[in-house]
């Protein structure tokens, strides 16, 4: 007779991957309303249940209004897109071709997701509960970037004075706005000049100097 501990994890298991699956549905769904210009805020929640192909009552159940809505989706859309930044901050990077890199990575993830991760920063800016998960999200990542300032430092590689609080809000907040306006509508910038300037002013910033490679 199976233990009740392993049916009752079976069952969490499964029910966690129909989630996954149907949150996965109705991000797809959300970016092919999106792509035709259609603002977030001006799709209403029975259109995108449809464009989801499942009952009104049933995309309730998950998402209760479009706040929480876009903050699932924008967590999905994200997490590769944090992952990639967090992988090239843990990483050993000894000179300005490593953070280019990190920086191809970041739009390129950022790309592919553009369109709700847009309308986040937007709907963030005067949205209380939205604005509330996008600035815990982008604490996180400043906490990361914190924690390898003081790493740097104490190898000798950045510069003491360095305020590691201040240079991590300066990062992001260059980094963030950065990709959101450059893949914007009206913007024609190529991913690999905006990668290459990114890397070179985040090197700057951290290091001082673009040609000086870092000893390993």
């Amino acid at each position: 007779m199976p233990s009740l501990t392993r049916v009752t994890t079976n069952r969490r298991s499964q029910s966690d991957q129909r989630r996954r699956e149907f949150e996965a549905q109705v991000l797809l769904a959300l970016e092919r309303l999106m792509s035709d210009g259609t603002p977030y805020t001006e799709l209403a929640v029975q259109r995108i249940a449809a464009a989801s192909h499942v009952a009104r009552s049933t995309f309730y159940r998950h998402f209760p209004d479009k706040s929480q809505l876009l903050i699932r989706m924008a967590d999905l859309a994200s997490q590769d897109l944090f992952g990639a930044a967090e992988n090239w901050w843990h990483a050993e990077h000894t000179d300005v071709r490593h953070t280019i890199a990190g920086m191809r990575r970041m739009i390129a993830e950022f790309r592919r997701h553009r369109l709700v991760l847009i309308a986040l920063t937007e709907v963030a800016a005067y949205d209380r509960d939205v604005g509330r998960y996008w600035r815990e999200r982008v604490q996180g990542f400043q906490d990361v970037i914190c924690e390898r300032l003081i790493i740097e430092q104490r190898r000798g590689r950045v510069d003491r004075s360095c305020d590691v609080t201040a240079t991590a809000i300066v990062l992001t907040s260059m980094v963030e706005r950065s990709i959101s306006t450059a893949l914007g509508e009206e913007q024609s910038i190529d991913d690999e000049q905006l990668a290459r300037a990114l890397g070179r002013a985040i090197w700057l910033v951290v290091y001082g100097d673009p040609d000086r490679s870092l000893p390993r």
